[in-house]
């Protein structure tokens, strides 16, 4: 390393930046800022190091942008949660193949020993280096004096390098009392610059010090961590420890007999639970009403099931074929006959699942615990096919990067769906052919509902009574959203409550006054009846 002064200033800044963005602060735009703060602080370093990232590791910024401005962009629970984890999760794969790009090769051991290695970098690496001596090649080589040239003495660089410092030195010693004097002039003329000014002097008061002295060694903590990941980056990610994909570990120790067994077994059971499905589930109300169920009551039970048995169906074949012996192409045939068999069976058993919670939500509306499996499943599902695929073609190492690619686009289907708007709209759809609305449940949807419930309020062909519905809703909304205290620094703005609050300004809502009780309840009038603005807490 060159520079390394340079990568403990940029750790410095960095670390810094997070405590000027999150100290007692809201997390709103503020995340995806210092996404951004930290990549530059990278790039920075890497142009410093005369270093170049990887292409193939440049395609990652993709996904860490894209999730980054979302975490400021929704609020919905989960999918702010997966914008959080999806964009860290992205950014130290980045860091972890930053210039080898190999990580479109990764194998399951790849990713937890290199994971493991960014893991000790973060923590021990600066001292590493700190501790080793820095040789010819870390710093660039002075030019040898000619031999009739005079040498420099030492005592003249220090004594050049006391005329830089005294002057500035003098200068602050005699700008302070001019500082000072104009100060208690401006004061005196401005009150407000008066208060901003004591403002500033309450920042050295000396009950702040524990404050200081506390945040001084979280910042330094955190910069000694970032100069550990900048290190890694710079120095460790070469890729060139890359573990053969084609080589399994463990070693394969099951013949081909046992695992034939246990795959024409659970084939013949879930075969078994396809023929049912087809002949009752499948074929028609009338099939099940004959076994005495009605059809919600059997839509509704065992989706959760059914995706938890696709899910370890899915981990059962991956880990018997990592373990079980092949010799010879027919072998390998036989084997991937029963697992082509084994996921065409369990992708059936995933549309059952998947037209179990449909006609569950038609029947009881959506919610967001009904959505996130409706979404989970499909992805699922092609993960599945993209299992068969490649169990087909003899290309199982690839299965990690099809993981990855369906767990970013699980994160990026909820971001782009909006599901709190989704399940707004298919609610108020299936309301205005008859079912009941479930208003309480609406009261706890977040921000990302209020555009499309103000669009459903302002349709002209909405029925009354639902109109007055969302229209209790949306009061409700609009007087706690204006009640409620927020963080009003801008490291806290979230376009979501921006966008909500312009939609609810924008709503004729004054046929419907909210009023707060005296336990601080809140409640809105509809057509003289009231109603309570709680949320449902019910969420299944």
């Amino acid at each position: 390393m060159k520079h390394l002064r340079r990568i403990g200033l940029a750790a410095w800044i960095v670390a810094w930046g997070f405590d000027f963005l999150f100290w007692e602060k809201t997390p709103g735009v503020s995340f995806a800022i210092y996404t951004a703060i930290c990549l530059a602080g990278g790039f920075f370093l890497t142009w410093s190091e005369d270093k170049r990232p990887a292409r193939a590791s440049l395609l990652l910024l993709i996904p860490i942008g894209f999730f980054a401005v979302m975490s400021f962009w929704r609020i919905e629970p989960l999918s702010q949660a997966l914008d959080y984890l999806l964009t860290l999760g992205t950014l130290a794969l980045f860091v972890m193949s930053y210039t080898g790009g190999q990580w479109l090769r990764y194998g399951w051991r790849d990713y937890l020993l290199q994971g493991a290695a960014l893991f000790f970098s973060a923590i021990a690496r600066p001292l590493m280096v700190l501790s080793t001596p820095r040789s010819t090649t870390e710093t660039q080589p002075a030019a040898e004096p000619a031999a009739d040239a005079p040498s420099t003495p030492k005592p003249a660089a220090r004594r050049k390098i006391g005329q830089r410092v005294i002057p500035v030195v003098r200068g602050v010693i005699l700008a302070l009392p001019v500082l000072i004097f104009f100060g208690v002039l401006l004061a005196s003329a401005d009150p407000i610059f008066s208060s901003r000014l004591n403002n500033v002097f309450t920042l050295f008061q000396i009950e702040n010090l524990p404050e200081y002295l506390f945040r001084l060694i979280y910042i330094t903590i955190l910069a000694f961590i970032l100069a550990g990941v900048y290190l890694h980056a710079l120095t460790a990610s070469s890729d060139a420890n890359l573990l053969a994909s084609d080589q399994p570990w463990p070693p394969p120790f099951l013949g081909l007999t046992e695992a034939g067994i246990v795959l024409g077994s659970v084939n013949l059971l879930f075969g078994f639970f396809v023929l049912i499905q087809f002949q009752y589930f499948f074929g028609g109300q009338a099939n099940i009403a004959a076994e005495g169920y009605t059809y919600a009551d059997y839509a509704r039970r065992g989706f959760g099931e059914l995706a938890a048995v696709a899910l370890f169906s899915l981990l059962l074949f991956l880990s018997l074929s990592s373990i079980t012996r092949r010799s010879g192409a027919r072998q390998q045939r036989l084997f991937s006959g029963l697992g082509a068999l084994l996921t065409l069976l369990v992708l059936i058993i995933l549309a059952s699942a998947f037209q179990r919670l449909l006609l569950y939500e038609q029947a009881y509306g959506f919610t967001r615990l009904r959505t996130y499996p409706h979404i989970f499943m499909i992805w699922l599902g092609l993960l599945l096919l993209g299992l068969l695929g490649m169990e087909l073609s003899n290309r199982l190492r690839y299965f990690p990067l099809a993981a990855l690619i369906a767990a970013l686009g699980f994160g990026a289907t909820l971001n782009i769906i909006n599901v709190d708007a989704l399940i707004v709209r298919q609610n108020a759809q299936a309301a205005q052919a008859g079912a009941e609305l479930d208003v309480a449940y609406l009261n706890g949807l977040s921000a990302d509902a209020i555009p499309a419930m103000v669009e459903i309020f302002n349709h002209a062909q909405l029925a009354p009574a639902l109109h007055d519905d969302f229209g209790g809703v949306l009061a409700c909304q609009k007087a706690m959203d204006a009640a409620e205290r927020r963080d009003p620094s801008w490291q806290a703005f979230h376009l979501a409550r921006w966008n909500a609050a312009q939609w609810l300004q924008a709503a004729d809502l004054n046929a419907y006054p909210v009023r707060q009780g005296e336990y601080g309840q809140w409640s809105v009038q509809v057509n003289g009846e009231e109603r309570s603005c709680a949320a449902s807490r019910l969420d299944y």
